[in-house]
């Protein structure tokens, strides 16, 4: 598990911005911040995949390089997603893409939650390199259902999750369902509070980002 804040860096500015009621008023901000550190945990990502040495021409001479050696897919569950999601596409570029749209439906009786999913669109995954992307990992179990959905459109070779702030509760859960997965964080955060959102986490990601919804 990679933990971003955990170096001091300029990420923590974006988190800290991210975080404070008085600057998350500046939506346009807000969602540049979620790119940002897209962005930052995209290139961290990149240093641990695998590469193929090749050759390019240059107008002097030849010059050897690293390339992928995997195909990327980026997947990504609506809609607080959009601007981490981008951040990711500004570094692989020529990714691939999958959206889901997935969120949270009825409470159930054991204080949990469903989670319901209604739209999923995603290129053929066997063999390539999935990166699966919510900005906040609360309980782990939207992630959960999301990672296995997807799996029917094959086998990915490897499995990297991405959030911007999770709680310690999502990431042990997600530890345990799906041990394949490597995850990259932000930060962690202590607890969640009764509706399940992360404390002190920075509130609803995606009214922050688009605005409230009905």
């Amino acid at each position: 598990m990679f933990i971003l804040s955990q170096t001091p860096s300029i990420a923590n500015h974006f988190l800290a911005e991210l975080r404070d009621v008085s600057v998350q008023t500046d939506r346009m901000r807000f969602r540049r911040n979620l790119e940002r550190l897209g962005e930052l945990l995209a290139y961290e990502i990149s240093k641990s995949l695998s590469y193929r040495t090749e050759t390019v021409q240059t107008p002097l001479a030849e010059s050897k390089t690293f390339l992928l050696r995997q195909p990327v897919v980026l997947a990504t569950i609506l809609r607080a997603s959009l601007p981490f999601h981008q951040g990711f596409l500004n570094m692989f570029d020529q990714a691939e893409n999958a959206f889901i749209g997935a969120y949270r439906g009825h409470h159930l009786n054991d204080d949990t939650f469903e989670v319901e999913m209604d739209y999923i669109t995603s290129p053929n995954l066997q063999g390539k390199t999935l990166i699966l992307m919510d900005p906040m990992l609360a309980t782990g179990r939207s992630l959960e259902k999301v990672y296995h959905a997807l799996l029917r459109f094959g086998v990915p070779a490897q499995t990297h999750i991405a959030s911007i702030i999770a709680s310690q509760e999502g990431v042990r859960y997600l530890k345990a369902r799906m041990p394949e997965c490597r995850l990259w964080l932000g930060a962690v955060d202590d607890t969640l509070n009764e509706h399940f959102y992360i404390v002190p986490g920075l509130g609803d990601a995606g009214d922050l980002a688009f605005g409230p919804k009905e």
